[in-house]
């Protein structure tokens, strides 16, 4: 099933700069779909079209079948939460509770339908503590967690994320893909922009490459194992795709690497 389509999508800046030109993508449903390319491809914007918080100049975007138009806007963006890359976008309430329920507030939920869901999404990304914060007193980390809780809060299909992992420690990041990964083991469809090839090498299941607002190419995750077209893109080659590149064995992670290595020695005959 494809969860999103562009058809022949193209933008230009009110500068003149053109983002990108006929654009077609599908992404399909139930992946982790990462949109990669260095800054000025194109894949922020892209993000930004996808429930129409800029519409689309020329071509066509659809979700799930419907197209994103003017007309169908209250539907769309209950089937797919986009989130910003930077979270101070997204909060503007007076306290992380608030922030959360605006959106279940405008879809006309009783007030305890609303409360229901706002203390299931704070649950979910484990800030349950934080409700009554304002969203200035927080960390990156966990404004990032609140604005990805007031998605939640609206139960979307399909969540589409600009660098969502942009400023995040390791330990900040990596739940946070603890949490995108139940989704998606949920049914939910993933799509999000980056430059950091090597996460997505190791995370995503399909990727699409863009460079200067052109799809160079779209497939796999294993796609950045191509030199020519990852280079082709100015991305640096994953680090272990470079690594293991003259070897029948292909880990995703440094942890699957450790294992291998360690394998691979433990298994060596010794000369003694």
């Amino acid at each position: 099933m494809i969860a999103i389509e562009t058809i022949g999508l193209s933008y230009i800046y009110p500068d003149a700069t053109p983002a990108f030109e006929k654009v077609n993508l599908q992404i399909k449903a139930g992946k982790k779909t990462a949109i990669l390319g260095i800054n000025g491809s194109g894949k922020t914007t892209l993000i930004y079209h996808l429930n129409g918080i800029i519409p689309a100049q020329q071509g066509e975007v659809k979700i799930h079948g419907l197209p994103v138009e003017k007309a169908h806007l209250q539907e769309i963006r209950k089937k797919i939460g986009i989130l910003f890359d930077n979270p101070d976008d997204q909060l503007f309430s007076t306290t992380i509770f608030n922030d959360i329920a605006f959106g279940p507030r405008n879809l006309k939920l009783t007030p305890a339908e609303v409360q229901q869901r706002v203390e299931k999404a704070l649950e979910r990304v484990g800030i349950s503590c934080l409700a009554e914060r304002p969203p200035y007193s927080l960390s990156l980390g966990q404004k990032k967690r609140a604005a990805i809780a007031g998605l939640l809060a609206m139960e979307p299909p399909i969540f589409a994320f600009d660098e969502p992992f942009s400023g995040l420690d390791p330990e900040a990041a990596s739940h946070f893909r603890e949490i995108l990964d139940q989704l998606v083991g949920e049914g939910a469809t993933l799509v999000y922009s980056t430059h950091d090839v090597d996460m997505a090498y190791e995370w995503a299941d399909e990727v699409v490459i863009m460079k200067k607002g052109k799809v160079l190419a779209c497939g796999e995750y294993d796609l950045l194992r191509d030199e020519s077209i990852v280079q082709a893109a100015s991305l640096p080659i994953p680090a272990l795709a470079k690594l293991f590149r003259d070897t029948h064995h292909k880990p995703r992670s440094v942890e699957e690497a450790h294992k291998l290595i360690n394998h691979i020695f433990d298994c060596k005959p010794s000369n003694g």
